[in-house]
């Protein structure tokens, strides 16, 4: 059995190594760093697969939030809404563009943005709502867009750990992840589903207009080259990073698949340990397992991956901390006590080893220790 990983990088290089190293070496002998023919291309590709009209590429996951929020014109002391329960760059960048930072509750058992917890929210001062398809499955997109059209208000989706999932809607219609809001954002981190040997990421939106300041926005305002329209930052997906994506997006259906099948063994695995809640599916959408997310009752969290790492057995958690509770964000004026679902999930989340790669024999060693361990619980 080899060693297990959380996400197993090098195992995926031999795999796919020769088309990369391929792809890479041309690049190099074109040596079009920068703007070269193959970002073009990917972002076409990119823009079939995701069945969108644009799809703009640019520096990473957090740069692709920035530029979106920035292109809607948004102001100072403008509210956006969004969860307590995500990765940092959702939120920092609301506070960098002095925007009005709203954190809402998430669903205890999909951990994605509540919505109920978002009606309460909206205030004459909302201009967005950032939903978050958090470890890879879609927020609850038909009624988050019900609420954003009554409203008359734009929704920023956040698509990096879901891209290539789906969304069905009650009327028999589907959409990919970041395809459904105003505009649709996602990142190519090494350890996505889709990912690069870099940092990168991509807006995503069916509007020519919002596109085109998309565009220019990513490249420090231009619209012609030297003639700057407006105030832009320089957030550009480098050619090799865009080579290597091409390699990858070809698979990306399989390796989803090869995330759900772990998945069910997981699930099948816990679906009776009364000390462990497993990852609720959205019947609405397509799971695709950027991460397998466990909840751990009675306090016994931090014992199990204890154990589990003296077994060679790495997990992680996401999210240790509440973002109202960072130092950072002291001054929202929130209360510790003010997201009680939010701190519950920080006290009980685990994720587990989770990676197209994995083998029958590490899952099956994987969920053996963790139930080893509640059998004396």
């Amino acid at each position: 059995m080899r060693d297990i990983q959380m996400v197993d990088l090098v195992e995926q290089y031999r795999k796919y190594g020769p088309e990369i190293d391929s792809a890479i070496k041309s690049v190099l002998q074109s040596a079009a760093f920068i703007k070269g023919p193959e970002v073009a291309r990917f972002e076409e590709e990119l823009q079939r697969y995701m069945g969108c009209k644009h799809v703009i590429s640019c520096a990473n996951g957090t740069d692709a939030l920035q530029i979106a929020m920035m292109a809607l014109g948004m102001k100072p002391g403008d509210e956006v809404i969004t969860t307590n329960f995500t990765f940092i760059a959702t939120v920092e960048v609301v506070a960098l563009l002095g925007l009005k930072l709203v954190l809402v509750e998430p669903d205890p058992d999909t951990f994605n943005i509540s919505v109920e917890a978002i009606k309460k929210a909206i205030s004459p001062r909302t201009r967005a709502i950032v939903p978050v398809h958090l470890f890879g499955q879609c927020a609850d997109m038909e009624q988050i867009m019900k609420l954003a059209k009554e409203n008359n208000l734009h929704v920023v989706e956040d698509t990096a750990q879901a891209t290539g999932s789906e969304y069905f809607f009650s009327d028999g219609s589907r959409k990919k992840a970041g395809t459904i809001g105003t505009i649709g954002t996602t990142s190519f981190f090494p350890s996505k589903n889709l990912g690069c040997n870099g940092d990168g990421g991509a807006l995503f939106t069916d509007d020519a207009e919002l596109a085109a300041m998309i565009r220019s926005i990513s490249n420090h305002g231009m619209k012609e080259r030297y003639h700057y329209d407006h105030i832009g930052i320089n957030s550009r997906l480098d050619t090799i990073q865009a080579a290597i994506l091409l390699v990858k997006l070809k698979y990306l259906d399989r390796f989803n698949e090869a995330r759900r099948k772990a998945a069910d063994t997981y699930d099948e695995a816990f679906k009776t340990c009364p000390h462990i809640t497993i990852p609720a599916r959205n019947k609405a959408s397509v799971h695709i397992f950027h991460q397998y997310t466990i909840r751990v009752k009675n306090g016994k969290r931090d014992e199990l991956r204890k154990f589990l790492a003296s077994e060679g057995i790495p997990s992680m958690i996401y999210y240790p901390g509440p973002l109202h509770m960072q130092k950072a964000y002291r001054d929202l004026g929130y209360s510790e006590d003010d997201f009680p679902v939010t701190s519950m999930l920080c006290r009980e989340v685990l994720s587990l080893p989770m990676h197209p790669e994995m083998e029958a024999e590490q899952l099956e060693h994987i969920t053996g220790k963790v139930l080893k361990f509640f059998e004396n619980v």
